[in-house]
């Protein structure tokens, strides 16, 4: 299964988590985002990933939504540390109920980033706006 390279530790220094993606760019972003797509597409879909359906979309192309690929990284580094044996006999349990549910429920849902996608097809979703905030605006 994936796993991510354990970042270099200076002996005594807790170890240190991995970035977020959100916070990668670059090469750094590109490598992060190889490991999340073999993840996905070798660990999650297979074992979870359940039919497409107009109440249940997904879509082929995941990665071009922003929320989906912030969700599946934050999904992912949740597998790599609760499926570590240092998190004990209950961490994949911990996984289970506190992280892949929820977050298939959002990514899934009628209304969440796949919206509109279909099976095969991909359609990008349009963020909703804001008007810039006026600094001088009194309180």
């Amino acid at each position: 299964m994936t796993t991510a390279t354990e970042p270099e530790q200076v002996q005594g220094e807790a170890p240190t988590a991995p970035p977020f993606i959100l916070y990668l760019d670059g090469q750094e972003y590109a490598e992060e985002m190889s490991g999340l797509a073999v993840w996905v597409s070798d660990l999650l879909l297979p074992v979870y990933g359940r039919e497409v359906t107009s109440q249940q979309p997904w879509c082929p192309r995941w990665w071009e939504h922003l929320e989906a690929v912030a969700r599946l990284h934050g999904l992912w580094l949740a597998w790599q540390e609760l499926t570590d044996p240092a998190a004990g006999a209950s961490g994949p349990a911990v996984w289970h109920r506190d992280h892949v549910g929820p977050v298939l429920a959002e990514l899934r849902s009628p209304s969440g980033p796949f919206a509109g996608c279909k099976a095969g097809s991909h359609r990008a979703k349009a963020a909703p706006t804001a008007e810039p905030y006026d600094t001088g605006r009194a309180v």
